[in-house]
């Protein structure tokens, strides 16, 4: 029996879980997610635990890699004793099929009786990490530097179907901006317009009002003091770069801060800042940091974070590989625009005898 959501995230992060059993090795990528060259690390386990609907209670899972006459096995363990043994092949097996199979799927939800028939064979009731792990899979793997073994947590974002999301649109990521010079009348008039680039003709009319933008805060306290955590100005920095992707429509998160670099809006002393500053908060997102979470400045995938490419190949990149991560998120992430009215942005509305508009913040991976 499966148990839990059963869309292509849910589905690649089984497909993870198969493809490294079978490959037995965790391949480190560069700041292209391209594979480098003879960098990989050795698993040892995967680990998960899994709590089983019928009876309730919660299992510890070990899937351990070893050999068995010679051929590569995996050995099944559930709370420590000893379940099965299954051929790595047939890990192999599962995951090509798998790989067919996850972007031909249709629908938010979707089966696929083989993925299932697998995911059962190997005592697992859920596709993916219960809601409350910290990491999305937990691997035991070999430093062949230090020749130490370690149990690392690591975050999985999937390309199979399409470009993942990084960090979603919800009402927890609305930044709110003043608008002064303005009448009623007039605010009246650009909330009326209703194109279908509704939110920059918008933005264009209260300019031609000779209305301007001035930020107040985030919609979530939480977020905003996330974004402390990060840095005493980050809130500020997003705010001004959100605002110049709504104003141009410039999406790439790399063009809106070149532009931003150049216009220095918070007046820093030196040109880089503005980037090194965003590259921190896209690292803080992809390792654990939610908007509408109290958050504090741990990353939870204390591994790092895995990829799984369109092609199927999956890749990691380390913690102590930040700087190649880092360049990986600014140069494959952009602005997205979510919708108006489920994250209620982009009109003009009264508080307290002010005029305020929220701008949404959506970044997806390219």
């Amino acid at each position: 029996m499966i148990t839990g959501s059963k869309n292509k995230g849910n589905w690649s992060e089984f497909y993870a879980l198969v493809y490294l059993l079978a490959k037995r090795k965790l391949n480190a990528a560069d700041e292209n997610l391209n594979a480098i060259t003879g960098y990989y690390f050795p698993i040892i386990k995967i680990m998960r635990d899994e709590t089983h609907v019928s009876t309730g209670v919660t299992n510890h899972m070990d899937f351990v890699v070893t050999k068995d006459r010679g051929l590569d096995v995996i050995e099944v363990y559930m709370d420590s004793a000893p379940m099965k043994t299954i051929p790595s092949q047939d890990f192999q097996d599962e995951a090509d099929a798998l790989l067919v199979d996850i972007p031909l799927g249709k629908g938010r939800n979707f089966d696929i009786p083989h993925g299932e028939n697998f995911l059962n064979n190997l005592y697992l009731e859920c596709l993916s990490a219960p809601s409350d792990e910290l990491a999305d899979i937990k691997i035991e793997v070999k430093d062949t530097t230090t020749a130490r073994e370690r149990e690392v947590g690591f975050s999985i974002k999937s390309y199979l179907g399409g470009a993942p999301a990084l960090l979603n649109a919800s009402t927890a990521t609305n930044f709110i901006y003043e608008v002064t010079g303005l009448s009623d009348s007039q605010m009246a008039t650009v909330n009326a317009i209703n194109t279908s680039s509704k939110i920059i003709d918008r933005i264009h009319q209260i300019e031609l009002y000779g209305g301007q933008f001035i930020y107040s805060k985030t919609a979530n306290e939480n977020f905003s003091v996330n974004l402390m955590m990060i840095d005493s100005w980050m809130e500020k920095i997003i705010a001004e770069m959100l605002l110049y992707h709504y104003k141009t429509n410039t999406k790439t998160c790399s063009d809106v801060l070149n532009h931003i670099e150049t216009i220095n809006p918070l007046g820093y002393p030196r040109t880089g800042m503005y980037t090194y500053k965003f590259k921190k908060f896209l690292c803080a997102k992809a390792l654990g940091m939610e908007p509408g979470k109290q958050w504090g400045g741990m990353e939870e995938a204390n591994g790092g974070y895995i990829a799984v490419k369109s092609d199927g190949e999956v890749l990691a990149y380390f913690l102590y590989d930040r700087a190649m991560f880092e360049q990986y998120l600014l140069d494959n992430t952009k602005f997205e625009r979510g919708s108006t009215s489920k994250h209620d942005f982009a009109y003009l509305y009264k508080e307290n005898g002010k005029m305020y508009m929220k701008l949404n913040l959506n970044i997806r991976f390219m």
